[in-house]
């Protein structure tokens, strides 16, 4: 992952707060436009998947915020334990957003660097991720910062 760039210090990175819930919905709700955080409805479903999340030691939903507090993009990370890689951790990222309109300005790349640098500081071994296959620039975005496709993934809906 030599490719993805140290964080750019005007940005941090941290937990999602409950405060935070609808502005990560938000973000996840649309890709290609920006969504008011003030329409989304926040249901118990999204309320109990939340704090699932949030009292989970393995799993952690992030924000990046810019100076001035706004939320500008998000994630969500699994600390998955496993065997090989002698016994170390991988990070499993899913759920990378940026806000639409800001899009270009280098936020991803900010994202995914301090990501990396989460999961690097916890000892994993190796960072993975999935992506839709519709989302060709993503692709060519996790691309560009060192992230090979290694191999096929499969789903079942249940």
């Amino acid at each position: 992952m030599s490719a993805v760039t140290e964080p750019l210090p005007a940005h941090t990175l941290r937990p999602a707060t409950r405060a935070d819930l609808p502005t990560v919905l938000a973000l996840l709700a649309d890709e290609d436009q920006v969504v008011d955080p003030a329409t989304v409805v926040v249901t118990e479903a999204y309320e109990r998947a939340f704090a699932a999340i949030d009292t989970d030691p393995r799993n952690e939903m992030l924000v990046l915020v810019e100076d001035g507090g706004i939320v500008v993009g998000c994630l969500q990370v699994t600390y998955i334990p496993g065997l090989g890689k002698g016994g170390a951790e991988r990070a499993l990222i899913e759920a990378v957003r940026i806000r639409a309109d800001r899009r270009g300005d280098g936020l991803g790349r900010t994202l995914m660097a301090h990501a990396v640098t989460r999961a690097r500081s916890r000892g994993c071994a190796l960072v993975q991720l999935t992506s839709n296959k519709q989302r060709e620039d993503a692709h060519r975005f996790y691309a560009a910062l060192g992230f090979a496709r290694s191999h096929e993934g499969f789903k079942l809906a249940l």
